[in-house]
Order: structure tokens, then sequence, then C-alpha cells
């Protein structure tokens, strides 16, 4: 096996160093450097950059606005990203909840919600654990109650990352108690500008502000904001009947 890159690729390579050198600006390469979180501004403004270059989601195929780069190239972009000082793109909106969409969301919700995460418009956050219900989502409690055309939201998450900036949060939320637990579960997009939302910080050891608690007080989604269908963004049926721990949501783990 040949572990040395192509020509091609170290080509592609000096592109991106290129690009990088000519267009990252200088204060946020500083503050990247000195171990600093750039704020919301500059995490926006970087995100533009790479989005009008064409390269706003290293990942993504290009039916979706994405470079289409192979999974070597999309490795000598964030190799030299990390070089050159450049922030780390919000994982939440690009990589977690963009590919549930992409496979699972309808034409109308693609439409919708994949541009706005693409250009860095639409930031997005986590809503996943809760009090007493981590890693262990069967146990989670949040509820949603389809009332006409919304669902009404009632609930906490916690370890929210940076979701005093979101403008948007996608939860697992509980739509059913019947079955077991690790069904009835959904996946539901919520408009963090929504009345009956609270978010209350969390600062840690170090004084930052990184991490938060979202409340729900009947909170109105639209039941379009709904991915996929309700009660199955949990676990596959065949790994409900085992005795193992339960696995990640089915939609979060790219099953059907």
């Amino acid at each position: 096996m040949d572990l040395n890159y192509t020509p091609e690729q170290e080509a592609f390579r000096a592109d991106v160093r290129q690009f990088l050198e000519d267009n990252l600006p200088a204060d946020i390469r500083e503050r990247v450097q000195k171990s600093l979180r750039p704020d919301k501004a500059m995490t926006q403004r970087w995100q533009k950059i790479l989005f009008d270059k064409g390269w706003g989601a290293s990942t993504w195929p290009q039916e979706f606005g994405g470079p289409g780069w192979s999974p070597i190239e999309q490795l000598i972009f964030e190799e030299e990203c990390a070089l050159a000082g450049a922030p780390r793109q919000l994982d939440f909106g690009l990589r977690m909840v963009a590919p549930v969409i992409m496979t699972f969301g309808n034409e109308e919700q693609k439409e919708r919600f994949l541009p706005g995460i693409l250009s860095g418009e639409d930031w997005w956050c986590q809503g996943y654990s809760e009090p007493g219900s981590g890693s262990d989502l069967a146990s989670l409690r949040t509820s949603a109650k389809l009332e006409g055309d919304h669902y009404v939201v009632n609930g906490q998450k916690t370890w929210t990352t940076l979701g005093q900036h979101a403008d948007w949060i996608f939860c697992l939320v509980r739509t059913s108690t019947e079955g077991k637990p690790q069904q009835g579960i959904s996946f539901l997009l919520i408009d963090m500008n929504n009345p009956g939302i609270e978010v209350r910080p969390i600062i840690m050891l170090d004084g930052e502000h990184e991490i938060n608690e979202v409340y729900f007080d009947n909170v109105k989604v639209p039941a379009e904001n709904l991915i996929g269908e309700e009660n199955q963004a949990g676990p596959t049926p065949s790994s409900c009947s085992g005795t193992s721990a339960p696995a990640w949501p089915t939609l979060v783990s790219g099953k059907r």
C-alpha cells in the first residue's frame, strides 16, 4: 500500500495553503493561535469566507453545495486549516444535523435548512442530553405532544454547547410512552427564538461560558419541523431486543 500523497493531492494541498494564506483574517488567526475561542461573529465571518469559495462544508456532496471532495482531500483541508490557525467550523450544523436532514428530510426541509447551515447564517446546537439522561438517551423525558399542526414541547436539555449563540436546536424528544423506552423518540428542529425557551449558562471551572441548560415551557413547534417519521428516531428494532446498552438514535446513526 502506497501511503504517500499523489502529485494531484499535493497540488490540492498547495492550493488550500495558498487560499488560507490569502484569506484567513489575521485577527481570527491570532486568536486561534493564542488558544482563545473565536467569538460568534468571527466564526460566522470565517464560515462565510469558506462558503464564498465553495468550501463551506468539506464533507458535503456537490448536490447540496459541498465541494464533493474525496476523504483524502477532506483530510488535507483539515490539516492545512489547523496548521494555518483557522478556527474549527461548527460541527453541530455541518456534520451532525445536516447529514440527518440530507438523509431523512423531505425536499422542502432540505431547501429550507441546508443553505443557512452552509453559509453560516444559522447557528445550530444539539439537544440530546438531559439531567439524569446523558448517554442513556432511552431515558430522556423532554416531551413533544402533537396538538393540531404543532408539537408542544416541555422539558430540559443540558450540556448544550454554545447554545447561547444558537438560532436553532435539533432535539430528541419523546412523542410516545408506549412500548419500550428506546422507542417513541422523535427528531425535532426547534427555533431558539420561540416563546417559552430559556437558556441558562453553566460556567466552567476556567470561567468560560461554553455550555448551557435549555428549558422548554409549552414551546410550540410546527409539525413540519419533524425529521423522518414520528417515534422512529430511537434504536433499530433489533438493538431493542438485546440486553446491551441503547444504541445511538436511528436518525443520528444513519440507519433507517
